[in-house]
């Protein structure tokens, strides 16, 4: 069986001075490997394919026989990796936290720990009779939520 961390590595030494970045890599039971890249303006087809093509320079299908695909990492999709969080700064996203609660908002921040993403919220305002929309930010963790997927708007 071929194993996750050396396709990894083939997709790691592809990806040298590019800008291109890992999502996934999943190597099935049988042998099937997915390989899951972005970049911030986009996934090109030439780049996958030259991406497939090194990695079966660097696998040996006399010693085992594997199917393989390289795509990129589908627009409107949970969120996977840090760097996704990273390029959709400023872009509408959707959580969905633990609890099934939906919050649409836009994404102002993100680290290894926690993102924010502000959100408009009514608020009603001490001798107000009609409550105001002001944004406000919330902050999640990471294993607070179910996924995180980019909005796709078409203002």
């Amino acid at each position: 069986m071929i194993e996750k961390s050396t396709v990894y590595q083939i997709v790691e030494e592809w990806l040298k001075n590019k800008e291109y970045f890992i999502v996934d890599v999943i190597v099935g039971v049988d042998d099937k490997i997915v390989v899951e890249i972005d970049h911030a303006d986009g996934v090109w087809i030439e780049d996958c394919v030259e991406l497939s093509r090194f990695i079966e320079a660097h696998l040996d299908r006399e010693k085992e026989d594997y199917e393989l695909e390289v795509g990129s990492a589908g627009i409107g999709q949970p969120f996977k990796v840090l760097q996704q969080y990273l390029v959709h700064i400023g872009d509408d996203v959707e959580v969905i936290t633990n609890a099934g609660k939906k919050i649409v908002g836009i994404l102002k921040e993100a680290n290894e720990q926690t993102f924010t993403i502000s959100v408009q919220k009514k608020v009603k305002e001490e001798g107000n009779k009609r409550p105001k929309t002001v944004a406000v930010d919330e902050t999640f963790k990471y294993d607070e939520i179910k996924y995180t997927k980019y909005l796709i708007s078409f203002k």
